[in-house]
């Protein structure tokens, strides 16, 4: 009898072991794949079963979460949602997350290890905190400022604190609401195809997303470029260029807009936007080092991140001389995103230093520990300070003498380029408009802001729209609200001595 007994519990030993072992398989082994299972429910419902954590903006909370009731029971809202989805992006039951909602998703959701009490205590507990919080570096005057005059027109607006590289505003034109996108069911569904089908294109990112031919504002870049690589020692001297001067290899002639081209200096040529010179010094300088200049603004960087990714700048790394030449005045197939525009501006306001670009300040726990502090980083120096001190002065030419009158603020330094950029067969597309520029307060030590504003209005006749007519009075507008001017200022009230003749005089 003692003998059957060991052996039934033997047996019962070895399937205890059997289910341990297989238990131990199926919540340590398998785990992962299970989780990842689309048949698995449950982490689903997991994610939603807790308020997300919030995306502040000047202190304030620009989304939240509603209690639905439902399995997935907590669904993401937004606050002034066209605003700001440029920034925040979407957090949808449906379709995912975007922008900062996916970038900072570990923090927001509750499952990043910064939130945990203890390391490693997220994977022995296999359990989420309560969502952390992400602070933006968004200031929500220059947004809205900006989001205002843009006013639904096509087109995008980045504002850089130059000195740090903290992002200000980030608005892209039209926009939508994410809160539409937030949940399931046919109107969610319904809401995607309506805006993914929308002419306007509202949830593509133009700050970060589109890339533009930047026309005439790529002209900074090639200055810095010929004034490092010691092509050019004097700005005001002659450059021996011709008008129209005819591409290198080729019949054919590239003409200027502006008159006085004619073997303009470099400070004219900026002034007045002149193709032949530019055109001309970047082939002066030669493809190996416009690569190296142009590398140093951040074209051709596909890592860069915000955290959000940001798509990436061209310029090509193989060309012909004709088309090297196209390429230095922002044509051919040089293409930029708003921030990277921004971007030089900014590494010409901060004496050729690029600070990092981004968007997020600090995250911390829902009440309030930081987990994660932002620190400022330099991106590259992207020219030398003496080349930067000089490109300061010919962008305030640009603004007080030149084609950028528009973007002038009384009692400020302000400096710019515009950019008309032509696009489509035979150039026969409405041309973009651009503007770049900075602006520092009379007295400040250093400026406080850089822009760069692009305007796509397809409504518009060929004729009205420029750099300097509808891009450079956004411009204009973050830039007072940056220097605390408000945004009252109007066109009107420009000085007289600011205003530009409609063409410039000869030579």
């Amino acid at each position: 009898m003692i003998h059957y007994i060991r052996r039934a519990a033997g047996l019962s030993l070895v399937l205890l072991v059997a289910l341990l072992v297989n238990a131990a398989r199926v919540q340590i082994v398998q785990a992962p794949s299970l989780d990842k299972n689309p048949a698995n429910r449950r982490p689903t419902m997991a994610r939603y079963a807790q308020p997300r954590g919030d995306i502040l903006v000047g202190g304030k909370a620009v989304t939240g979460s509603r209690d639905t009731g439902q399995p997935l029971r907590y669904e993401r809202t937004y606050r002034d949602g066209p605003l700001y989805a440029p920034v925040t992006g979407y957090a949808s039951q449906t379709y995912g997350t975007t922008l900062l909602e996916n970038a900072e998703d570990d923090i927001l959701s509750g499952t990043s290890p910064l939130l945990a009490p203890f390391p490693f205590w997220n994977d022995i507990s296999r359990g989420r905190r309560p969502g952390g919080k992400v602070v933006t570096t968004i200031d929500p005057v220059l947004q809205r400022t900006a989001y205002e005059r843009l006013d639904g027109r096509r087109g995008a607006v980045v504002a850089l604190e130059p000195s740090s590289g903290r992002i200000l505003a980030l608005v892209t034109s039209p926009s939508y609401n994410p809160g539409l996108l937030s949940g399931t069911g046919e109107a969610v569904t319904g809401a995607w195809t309506r805006l993914n089908a929308a002419p306007g294109q509202p949830m593509l990112n133009r700050a970060l997303r589109q890339t533009y031919p930047p026309g005439s504002t790529f002209k900074i870049v090639t200055a810095a470029a010929a004034l490092d690589a010691g092509v050019v020692t004097d700005v005001d001297a002659p450059t021996g260029t011709p008008d129209p001067y005819l591409l290198p290899g080729t019949r054919t002639a590239l003409p200027n807009e502006a008159t006085g081209c004619g073997d303009a200096s470099l400070a004219y040529a900026i002034r007045w936007s002149c193709n032949s010179v530019m055109a001309r010094l970047g082939v002066k300088v030669g493809l190996p080092g416009m690569l190296e200049a142009v590398e140093r603004f951040g074209f051709n960087d596909a890592s860069l991140r915000i955290p959000s990714r940001v798509e990436r700048s061209n310029f090509d790394t193989g060309m012909t001389q004709d088309q090297l030449a196209l390429s230095a005045i922002g044509q051919y197939d040089t293409r930029a995103t708003p921030l990277q525009m921004a971007m030089v501006a900014a590494a010409v306001a901060n004496s050729g230093d690029l600070a990092q670009p981004h968007l997020v300040d600090r995250a911390t726990t829902s009440r309030g520990r930081i987990v994660a502090q932002n620190v400022r980083r330099s991106y590259r120096q992207a020219m030398q300070p003496a080349t930067a001190v000089r490109l300061r002065q010919l962008m305030v030419d640009v603004v007080e003498h030149g084609s950028g009158g528009k973007a002038a603020i009384e009692g400020a330094r302000v400096g710019g380029k515009t950019g008309t950029a032509q696009h489509g067969v035979g150039n026969t597309g409405t041309p973009y408009a651009w503007f770049i520029g900075w602006a520092q307060a009379d007295g400040a030590g250093r400026p406080a802001v850089a822009v760069a504003v692009v305007v796509e209005d397809a409504s518009a006749n060929r004729e009205d729209i420029s750099g300097g007519g509808s891009a450079a009075p956004v411009a204009r507008s973050v830039m007072e609200a940056a220097l605390g001017r408000g945004t009252e200022h109007r066109e009107a009230t420009r000085p007289a001595p600011h205003e530009a003749p409609a063409r410039p005089p000869g030579p």
